[in-house]
């Protein structure tokens, strides 16, 4: 296994600056970039071909706590985050996430990348086509039944297929919970902080009779590759908000949509 090696160490830190920067850049969470990367870097670092999709999974939400938790900071100095919301949809989150992560770990790493590469292309195809006209957003606090239905979703989301989550949780709070699109975004920062950290636990102890045997591993967790790329991908993320500003965004969304769904398709061709 040839994980350590100068040529691979150098492209996991090329490849987590590149994934910080497009998550910045383009308001997409990190873990649609960072899981295909890693299911490639994982391969070519001859992890067993039974362990990748786990790891690359486990791996990305590692990354993704201490990432989101910079932007849940970002959102609370903007006054973005309704802290009473976030509890009960965090509540959902955490439940949501341990039920996500261990229906992923029942599942083969084959059935998984085509569920992921499924998600990648629909995710594609939404960021293309998909434009919904909201409903007015409501005057009135939603139920705490409703939070933690979304927070749910998000949770489950978000471990099974091991990104943020932000997909579908900001769309689940602007329909669903007729929240305000900056409320929406910071609550969403703040599900993924909880959802990520409880997802990462339960691949940590579901692979931790499964990974042994791969260099750093806590269970289905790279810890050398999670401390190598969450700065990066922090740093770099903030990089890409600011060059959000000069480059138009609607081009660089569609091209990256683009990437998306050939990538799902390339990876359910297992291409």
């Amino acid at each position: 296994m040839e994980i350590f090696t100068p040529t691979l160490l150098f492209l996991t830190v090329g490849l987590a600056a590149l994934a910080g920067l497009l998550a910045g850049l383009l308001g997409i969470g990190g873990g649609v970039i960072l899981v295909p990367l890693f299911l490639w870097l994982f391969s070519l670092a001859g992890f067993p071909p039974e362990l990748i999709v786990h790891t690359a999974f486990g791996t990305s939400l590692c990354i993704i706590v201490p990432t989101a938790l910079s932007s849940t900071l970002g959102h609370r100095r903007r006054g973005n985050v309704a802290w009473h919301q976030v509890f009960y949809l965090a509540s959902g989150g955490a439940l949501g996430a341990v039920i996500g992560s261990s229906l992923a770990a029942l599942l083969s790493g084959d059935i998984l990348l085509s569920a992921f590469g499924t998600m990648q292309i629909l995710v594609g195809l939404k960021l293309l086509f998909f434009h919904p006209h909201l409903p007015p957003e409501d005057q009135l606090p939603p139920r705490k039944v409703l939070l933690l239905l979304v927070g749910l979703a998000g949770g489950i989301f978000s471990s099974f297929f091991g990104v943020g989550g932000g997909v579908i949780a900001v769309p689940l709070m602007l329909i669903v919970l007729g929240l305000p699109i900056h409320l929406a975004v910071g609550n969403s920062s703040a599900l993924i902080v909880v959802s990520a950290f409880f997802g990462t636990l339960s691949y940590l102890l579901h692979g931790l009779d499964e990974a042994v045997s791969i260099p750093y591993s806590l269970g289905y967790v790279n810890l050398l590759v999670a401390v190598l790329v969450a700065p990066l991908t922090i740093i770099c993320a903030r990089l890409g908000v600011r060059l959000a500003t000069r480059i138009s965004q609607d081009k660089m969304v569609k091209v990256f949509a683009v990437l998306l769904i050939l990538v799902g398709i390339k990876l359910i061709l297992r291409l």
